[in-house]
């Protein structure tokens, strides 16, 4: 259950890389591309491919990343569910109850996963640089980068990731150890205020 989790909210947090700096290589010319609104909302498509099964696991969403507050990742397709994080706790809401929550006192993980989401928030690119080796490159208005745990954890858990975007984060692609493989495209992206739902805004209260 950790284990996938940890996957989930390392995926929730590279959506939150659009609002913030990112650690890559050439770093400052990724940094000065980057839009960083305090507020970003959008639609997420996910297919996630597990070994020994041929058919790929597909759901969509929608995510809202809200600076200082935390990061909000709806999954509306095939079943509704959402995953709320902020600094000191993750919460898992299913039919409108708390299925599960972690104290990030409590739980190493969520503690790990937390640190890389609000260094990635704050544009802190020593704990990032800490925890991933980085590879990109920039070409014209694009640009991508592979990072790679370093700790041993953390690389068990996710394995190694791949980004590619230009103003924001357009796709993710994430190969576990495991040899599942997951791919995430974010589309529809707004900024503001106005880019939360009534719901959405009452659920980082």
């Amino acid at each position: 259950m950790k284990r996938s989790l940890a996957v989930v909210l390392l995926t929730m947090q590279l959506a939150a890389t659009a609002m913030s700096a990112l650690a890559a290589a050439p770093v400052e010319k990724i940094q000065s591309m980057l839009a960083r609104p305090p507020i970003l909302c959008g639609r997420f498509d996910q297919s996630k491919q597990l070994v020994g099964i041929k058919k790929p696991l597909l759901s969509n969403g929608r995510f809202c990343v809200v600076n200082g507050k935390g990061v909000l990742w709806r999954t509306l397709q095939p079943f509704p569910n959402t995953l709320r994080l902020k600094r000191d706790e993750i919460v898992q809401m299913q039919g409108g109850r708390v299925a599960m929550r972690m104290d990030a006192k409590q739980e190493p993980v969520v503690r790990m996963i937390n640190s890389v989401l609000f260094s990635l928030l704050a544009g802190d690119l020593s704990q990032l640089e800490t925890l991933f080796e980085l590879d990109g490159s920039v070409q014209g208005n694009s640009w991508k980068v592979a990072l790679t745990a370093r700790q041993p954890a953390l690389a068990k858990a996710i394995g190694t990731l791949a980004l590619t975007g230009g103003a924001y984060v357009k796709t993710v692609t994430i190969n576990e150890a495991s040899g599942d493989h997951t791919e995430i495209s974010f589309s529809a992206l707004q900024s503001g205020s106005s880019a939360m739902t009534a719901e959405e805004g009452a659920a980082f209260e």
